[in-house]
């Protein structure tokens, strides 16, 4: 959403391009982080309080001055910019202007995870809802006509799967996968087509399945007799979300379970 509405801003006027570069030590954003700022606003963030307040002012003078040329900044986040996080950064300072749109496009799209959710009720909607902002590339998936909001959430992907296990097949390698159909016994068979998946090609990070210990037991169990391993039934987590919240209001489990596939993402990701 930030991408886009920069593009579109960037269309009206030329603007300042700060991207972090290089990050040591305790820092307030990551490298490839990134903000847009035009003489009256800004799109995104660097990270916040005097390190970006100057940052700004800096990109601001240059438009001001029709300067074209490309410039870099170290930054030192200690006492004389009223920040202690004590690590160091290096700003680059980038004027662009429309003709470069379809290149921005592509250099600062974010690195989308694939998720899939299966479940299209109250809980479902709340999270594709959270999960909006965020760096997934979100797959909802039901058996129902019409469970689906129209028009669809933008930038999500919905499907009628009809046996809705049968998704499980398609979906792209590296799938995160949320399942919480309307009923048990579709929950039960889109499990079992996950650990199919996962005996086959041990291809999707995380599965998580929405329910009660009780559930899982009961699962369990009857996907043990379906031939699954202990070791394969440990790879389900159910229930998700992060532990401790006991709140079941729909937005309260979404950002339960939203927080924990961060925490999972990021665990995983290479340091």
């Amino acid at each position: 959403m930030e991408l886009e509405s920069f593009l579109l801003h960037l269309a009206l006027e030329p603007a300042v391009l700060v991207t972090v570069v290089q990050a040591r030590g305790s820092v307030p954003r990551e490298v490839g982080a990134w903000m847009a700022v035009w003489p009256q606003g800004q799109v995104g963030t660097i990270g916040g309080g005097h390190l970006e307040w100057d940052a700004v002012r800096q990109a601001r003078e240059r438009l001001a001055s029709g300067e074209g040329s490309t410039w870099e900044h170290s930054v030192t986040l200690g006492p004389s910019l009223g920040q202690c996080c004590g690590g160091a950064l290096r700003l680059r300072f980038e004027p662009v202007g429309p003709t470069q749109a379809d290149a921005l496009r592509k250099r600062l799209a974010p690195t989308l995870t694939p998720l899939a959710l299966f479940g299209g009720g109250h809980v479902g909607r709340a999270i594709v809802q959270a999960l909006a902002p965020l760096p997934f590339a979100v797959h909802w998936i039901d058996s129902r006509d019409g469970v689906f909001p129209e028009p669809p959430p933008m930038g999500v992907q919905v499907e009628h799967s009809d046996p809705v296990q049968a998704a499980v097949r398609e979906l792209p390698g590296g799938s995160m996968v949320l399942i919480m159909s309307f009923s048990h016994a579709e929950d039960l068979d889109i499990v079992a087509a996950c650990l199919q998946r996962q005996r086959a090609q041990d291809d999707l990070p995380f599965v998580g399945l929405i329910g009660s210990r009780t559930k899982w037991a009961t699962f369990r169990r009857r996907l043990s007799e379906r031939g699954f391993t202990a070791g394969e039934l440990d790879r389900i987590t159910c229930p998700i979300g992060l532990p401790g919240i006991v709140d079941k209001a729909p937005a309260v489990i979404a950002a339960a379970v939203v927080a924990q596939l961060l925490l999972v993402r990021d665990t995983a990701a290479p340091a």
